[in-house]
């Protein structure tokens, strides 16, 4: 690939991930806002339970690896791949049935946006 080009295709990849992560923490945010007014509308205010408690941990989470791709890739990456994974133990110990369509739905994004990342990170640094 020409030299010149390397710095156009970085950019270009960073703000896909940018985008991913973006519309999936948009996306599983409004979720789990939509399941707590839920749950507060048929049992009223009653403490969560913890599976709810460590899914808005995970949203967080990925909340700062999406504030976080703003200014640095690696630590963002980081972020993203500890979301991912963090989603699936959740869905593997908490999720009914079809674990790996779930995860595909909510983790992968995560888990692509961070690869797209490392790849931006690592043209970056060839050119330099």
């Amino acid at each position: 690939m020409a030299a010149r080009n390397v710095p156009h295709l970085s950019k270009r990849i960073r703000w896909a991930a940018r985008v991913i992560c973006l519309i999936i923490t948009v996306f599983g945010g409004t979720m789990l806002i939509g399941e707590a007014v839920n749950e507060f509308l048929s049992q009223g205010f009653v403490t969560a339970p913890i599976e709810g408690g460590l899914l808005v941990m995970i949203g967080l989470v990925a909340l700062a690896g999406c504030i976080i791709i703003w200014w640095r890739d690696l630590p963002a990456s980081i972020l993203l791949v500890v979301t991912s994974a963090g989603l699936g133990v959740h869905i593997s110990i908490f999720a009914g049935r079809n674990h790996f369509i779930v995860w595909s739905i909510l983790g992968l994004p995560y888990l692509i946006a961070s690869m797209l990342l490392f790849i931006s990170h690592h043209l970056s640094g060839q050119q330099r």
